[in-house]
């Protein structure tokens, strides 16, 4: 519930005929309707670029281009370009040893003092005041530095933690030498406000506690054992594929008790989000004794030290 951190209240307001309304009732309408939209943006995406702000700058270019777009932060506020921006190359000549200097293009949403008053009106008996705020987007340049381990970091290390926290949201890397573009801009580095869905896919092995394996409840044909994925946290029943680990054949011997099981494939049965059945055919080589009997003395005593490795692949 880290989401509603934040929000102290939930509250409608409503109006009756013969009230007298202020600015701040209107005010808290923006409000609430401001805030229950961020709340709804911070809880099912991330920050990053929901769509537009397509970046174009070629090597040589002094100027980037940035078009239209739309892009949330990591607080849920929206950060809209309705326009084309323009926006400087750094001015400088590249780094100390010649290389060029990279630099972030970055966007972020403008602070109360940098809306742009588009509206104003004169109150009655009151002062003239602003009924009407313009949003910009705030762009900036944040230069990187690579440091001693190869991470290429920004140099100030406010801009950084606001890059991290989603704050500053990246929209390309440039490769400034000379104040002109050393290369095409880079857009590898901009992060989605919707994330594409992947394949979740997950492998491990696992410890199995063995049950004898009957058919009809009559013949013993091998062994079953319930396999937990529920760690996992998978929200649909993957695709499950499963083998046995450990070594082939398994001798066992007891006083005049001798055994010796091969394992065949392994069998998934009822498979859920939260684990499956796996069932394996074991044979007995020649002058091996093999029946319901010796496979339940097998697990007892010593144990059977066949292991489940398996994997999922959940769309």
């Amino acid at each position: 519930m880290d989401e509603l951190g934040g929000t102290a209240f939930v509250e409608r307001l409503q109006f009756f005929n013969g009230q007298q309304l202020f600015a701040s009732d209107v005010q808290a309408i923006d409000e609430f309707d401001r805030g229950m939209r961020w709340l709804h943006n911070r809880s099912l995406h991330q920050a990053g670029v929901g769509n537009g702000f397509a970046v174009s700058g070629r090597r040589g270019d002094r100027e980037v281009s940035i078009q239209a777009g739309y892009a949330v932060d990591a607080q849920g506020r929206e950060i809209v370009l309705l326009d084309t921006q323009v926006e400087a190359v750094p001015p400088v000549s590249g780094e100390p040893d010649g290389q060029p200097a990279y630099f972030d293009l970055s966007v972020s949403y403008p602070a109360d003092d940098d809306l742009e008053e588009a509206e104003t009106r004169d109150g009655v008996c009151m002062p003239r005041g602003a009924v009407r705020l313009r949003e910009r987007p705030v762009f900036c340049w944040v230069r990187l530095r690579r440091d001693a381990d190869g991470q290429v970091r920004a140099v100030d290390a406010g801009q950084a933690m606001q890059i991290q926290n989603g704050m500053l949201i990246v929209l390309a890397r440039a490769a400034v030498l000379n104040c002109q573009l050393n290369a095409d801009l880079s857009i590898a580095q901009r992060r989605r406000a919707r994330p594409p869905q992947q394949p979740v896919i997950r492998c491990t092995t696992v410890a199995a506690s063995w049950e004898v394996w009957e058919l009809n409840g009559k013949a013993a044909i091998g062994l079953k054992t319930t396999v937990d994925t529920s760690a996992m946290a998978f929200r649909t029943t993957p695709c499950y594929s499963a083998r046995i680990s450990g070594e082939r054949p398994l001798f066992i011997t007891s006083g005049e008790f001798q055994a010796a099981l091969l394992d065949g494939p392994a069998y998934i049965q009822n498979p859920t989000a939260s684990g499956f059945g796996c069932f394996v055919p074991v044979l007995a080589l020649p002058g091996f004794e093999l029946s319901g009997a010796v496979l339940r003395r097998v697990i007892k005593d010593p144990g059977v030290p066949w292991a489940v490795t398996w994997l999922a692949i959940e769309d």
